[in-house]
Order: C-alpha cells, then sequence, then structure tokens
C-alpha cells in the first residue's frame, strides 16, 4: 500500500513534469527566426506590396535604375512564404549604388533585425544603418571588409556565419552619431548578434567608406564629414543573389552611448 505522502509527491512530479512538457521554451529576441519585438515595426513581411509602400531605390550619385523596384519577390528556398531577390540589371558587374533599395522612413536610434540567404559562393550585399554604415554581406571573406564585420572597423566574425544556402540574421543596436553646435561629438555606435551570438559590442563607427557611391556622405570629406540627420536603412544590389526576408526595426532614443543587448 502505498503511504499518502508518498502518493501524493508522486502526484507532484507527475504534474510537474507535464507542465515542462507542455510549456513551450522561451522564445529568442535574436537570430534566425525571431519575431518582432513590442513597439518593432515590420518593414518586409515577403511581399510586393510591402516593398513597394515602405522601400524605394536610394538615388545617389551613381543610381541608374527606375521605379517600381526592380528586386524580384521570390519563394523561400528553405521554408513557407517569400522573400526578397537583389535582382536589378542596373547592378550587373557589382556595380553598387546603381540600384541599392532604401527604406522611405528615416531612422536615429534604433533596434533592428535582418535575415539574408546567399544563394552562391561568393555572393555580396550590405546591410547600411542609416544609409550610412555598412555591415557586410560577403561570402568568403574573413577581413575586415568581410562577412557580419562593420567595414573597416572590425574584424570579420566569420565564425557565426551559417554559409551559403542557409538563413543567416543580424540582430543590431544602433545609436547615431551625436552633435553639439554643428559638429560631431560623437561617433555612431552598435552592438550585434549574427546568428545569436554575440559579436560586436558598442563598437563606434567613425566614417563612411566606399566613397559617395555608397551612401549618405560618403562624399564628404573623404566619408569623414558625418552629418546630423536620420538616414534609412539600405539594403545593396551587387548583381549577387542575395535573399532577405523578416526584417523589422523598432525606434529607440539611447541617452547614453551604449547599444549593448542581451538575448
Amino acid at each position: 500500500m502505498i503511504k499518502p505522502q508518498l502518493f501524493n509527491a508522486r502526484l507532484v512530479l507527475i504534474g510537474a513534469t507535464l507542465l515542462i512538457a507542455v510549456t513551450p521554451p522561451a522564445r529568442s529576441e535574436v537570430g534566425v527566426g525571431a519575431r518582432p519585438i513590442k513597439g518593432a515595426e515590420v518593414i518586409f513581411d515577403g511581399t510586393r506590396k510591402m516593398l513597394d509602400d515602405k522601400w524605394t531605390y536610394w538615388e545617389g550619385p551613381r543610381f541608374s535604375s527606375s521605379l517600381p523596384i526592380k528586386w524580384k519577390i521570390v519563394d523561400d528556398p528553405v521554408d513557407k512564404g517569400s522573400v526578397v531577390v537583389t535582382d536589378d540589371p542596373a547592378a550587373a558587374g557589382g556595380k553598387y549604388g546603381t540600384a541599392d533599395v532604401v527604406t522611405k522612413k528615416k531612422y536615429r536610434d534604433f533596434r533592428l533585425h535582418i535575415e539574408f540567404f546567399i544563394v552562391k559562393t561568393g555572393g555580396n550585399s550590405g546591410v547600411y544603418l542609416q544609409n550610412r554604415y555598412e555591415i557586410q554581406v560577403l561570402d568568403g571573406d574573413k577581413t575586415k571588409h568581410g562577412m557580419g564585420a562593420v567595414i573597416n572597423e572590425t574584424e570579420s566574425p566569420y565564425h557565426a556565419y551559417n554559409g551559403v544556402g542557409k538563413w543567416n540574421s543580424y540582430d543590431i543596436n544602433f545609436r547615431a552619431a551625436r552633435f553639439e553646435d554643428g559638429k560631431r561629438s560623437e561617433t555612431a555606435m552598435v552592438s550585434m548578434f549574427f546568428n545569436g551570438i554575440k559579436v560586436h559590442k558598442n563598437q563606434t563607427i567613425n566614417q563612411v567608406w566606399g566613397g559617395p557611391n555608397s551612401g549618405i556622405d560618403g562624399g564628404n570629406d573623404g566619408g569623414k564629414g558625418i552629418t546630423d540627420a536620420p538616414g534609412g536603412l539600405k539594403l545593396q544590389c551587387e548583381g549577387h543573389e542575395v535573399l532577405y526576408r523578416n526584417i523589422w526595426i523598432k525606434e529607440l532614443d539611447l541617452e547614453k552611448p551604449n547599444t549593448d543587448f542581451k538575448k
């Protein structure tokens, strides 16, 4: 005969086991598949409508495409749904700046989530914060110009890259440059998770790299003439098959120069 105390203890244990079994795991706010956090705005959901409603071309000095946006909406090669591919004839041969797309809305401080998929070896694109500062998307490059680098400011955190034919994600906290009396008093700053791995923490960004065809202020004093103006999120078209999906952003007001954040 089972004693009442032992019987009750077994019921508690069984109940706890069932609770663990049916309680879903806590949802991570970073990494591939991360859902928008509270207060975030979805700026690309895989549809042509959202691409046309929220994005346009960046009409920089090298721009040579035309609206409507020529990038194509295609089926997700891995999961259900649709995605956008950086496919624009104007950028054939790697002519960046000819057909890059940028959000119509401009941002200062923000939290960003974006996912990308490189179809072929050597695939090249780029995620531009404020249409100024590039977080590189470039398969095969492990240098300061390579995958996941705050371009020319950090080494590539290539160890976090999932590789060609797989989805990858950047989760970014960005703080815009600060100005006093019209002069830059604090540089821009960024922290980033790459596929759920923290790879950059409070990294300062000193200038725009790549010249006038790369983005806002690229032609000002060799990219060092940063101006006090918000900018859109830009995706670069380099004539390669790079896919994007699940892009959301939350505007922030980071009073202190600290962009670090946790999962």
